[in-house]
């Protein structure tokens, strides 16, 4: 049986798998998200072929699409035959593939290591709040592959995760391992205990940040000040605008492409449009140092003329 997104999965045991029910093999769709980029011809003449008694396929019984068991439905077309055992499980689409996956883990044709990692980032979207440790049992991937996975910058998007033993924990835990070097810094003699109390964190979490700051380290893991890195790049990148889109657009408005003095603004915009931190940075450090004075006072100037435009611009609005 499947359970709701937000509890976990129990996997069919193998006294279930014995309740099977046969139907039409017609009345049957495949996966909706396939786990495997295709069939394995040879692994299906296998199965047709052998005598053994094959375990049912497992079913979403609202959607009729196969959850595990793909291999042996092709494999029952292919022997001819019109009815196949089937167990059928209930719940949301997303949980039928998170048991799809567990299931291949324990008796099904091994994943690819590139098809284990796209099941993991499909069920990171379906189930933001696991942990990667849960998502690495599910998978069958290690724990650092599944935190590679993520993108940092929707990595603080969900603020608790669901861990293996199946607690909630905060995502984040910055905010605690601020509090707990703020302890520090005005305790340093508090024991661990006191700390990771007072800042309402683990007693681990407290020694680690007392072991890092002894060592003038940041309080934080490495994973969170890149997390921090990519928020505040974000930020960057939303407050600061795509010159050269801006450009683009300019170029194609007829009332400036068409007339003489729109023509001259262009050129002066295309010439001194901004280019980030990193180029602006590139040009100050290739400057002659006989030439620094020269080149400092032809900026200043340059910028008192643009900002004269803007403020002529702006004017407008108050005029």
């Amino acid at each position: 049986m499947i359970n709701g997104g937000d509890e976990e999965i129990t996997p069919i045991s193998p006294e279930e798998t014995g309740k099977g029910e046969r139907v039409p093999i017609g009345s049957l769709l495949p996966p909706s998200e396939l786990l495997r980029s295709g069939e394995c011809t040879e692994h299906i003449r296998t199965l047709a072929e052998t005598e053994d008694v094959l375990p049912p396929i497992v079913v979403h019984r609202e959607t009729r699409r196969v959850v595990d068991g793909m291999h042996r439905l092709w494999a029952a077309r292919f022997r001819g035959d019109e009815l196949i055992e089937v167990v059928f499980v209930d719940g949301s689409a997303a949980d039928a593939f998170v048991l799809a996956v567990e299931l291949n883990r324990a008796h099904g044709l091994p994943l690819t290591m590139a098809e284990r990692k796209s099941a993991a980032v499909r069920i990171m979207d379906s189930h933001p709040h696991w942990s990667d440790r849960r998502i690495a049992r599910t998978t069958g991937l290690a724990a650092s592959t599944i935190a590679s996975l993520r993108s940092p910058s929707v990595v603080g998007a969900v603020e608790r995760r669901t861990g293996q033993d199946g607690r909630s924990r905060p995502n984040d835990g910055t905010e605690g391992r601020q509090r707990a070097s703020a302890l520090l810094a005005q305790n340093p003699d508090a024991s661990v205990r006191e700390i990771a109390e007072a800042a309402r964190i683990s007693v681990g979490t407290a020694s680690n940040v007392r072991a890092k700051l002894r060592r003038g380290e940041s309080a934080m893991t490495a994973r969170q000040q890149a997390v921090r890195a990519a928020h505040q790049a974000a930020a960057a990148q939303r407050t600061s605008p795509d010159y050269s889109r801006v450009l683009q657009s300019l170029r194609k408005d007829p009332s400036l492409r068409f007339t003489d003095v729109g023509r001259r603004l262009l050129r002066l915009l295309d010439g001194s449009a901004p280019g980030g931190v990193e180029q602006i940075a590139q040009i100050s450090d290739s400057v002659p140092e006989h030439c620094r004075n020269v080149v400092i006072d032809m900026a200043r100037e340059c910028a008192a003329a643009w900002q004269h435009l803007a403020d002529q611009l702006a004017g407008r609005d108050t005029a």
